[in-house]
């Protein structure tokens, strides 16, 4: 199983970012991928969770109404899209696989994710 995270870079506060992630090596409808954030010294911040089993979303407080989840199974590809971004976001993104549907219980829980993309930073400017 490979997972491969892209599209990060610099943009100005209140911009705008795609990230994309791309699994391999398994059915891509039978997982949930999510996203994560980790900036120098701190551990990974979940960002959001998408089942491909049934297409249900989870956000993290900050982000909701500013980041979407989105997915084209033809390219194995899930899709984190960043709105109204804020320079508190600049990290770096990593997406990541488990095989079990996002759950609002643990969907934060690193723990409950077993493959991991390389990451990717996302710099936002003030």
């Amino acid at each position: 199983v490979q997972l491969q995270a892209s599209g990060g870079g610099l943009v100005q506060t209140g911009g705008s970012l795609r990230l994309s992630c791309v699994v391999s090596g398994l059915s891509f409808g039978d997982i949930a991928v999510g996203w994560f954030r980790q900036t120098p010294g701190k551990g990974r911040e979940a960002v959001s969770c998408l089942s491909m089993y049934d297409g249900s979303t989870y956000f993290a407080d900050n982000v909701k109404g500013r980041f979407t989840v989105s997915s084209d199974n033809a390219m194995n590809t899930v899709y984190l899209s960043m709105t109204d971004l804020k320079p508190e976001d600049t990290a770096v993104y990593y997406c990541a696989h488990s095989e079990w549907p996002c759950s609002s219980s643990y969907f934060y829980n690193v723990a409950y994710y077993d493959y991991w993309g390389q990451g990717t930073l996302v710099t936002v400017s003030s």
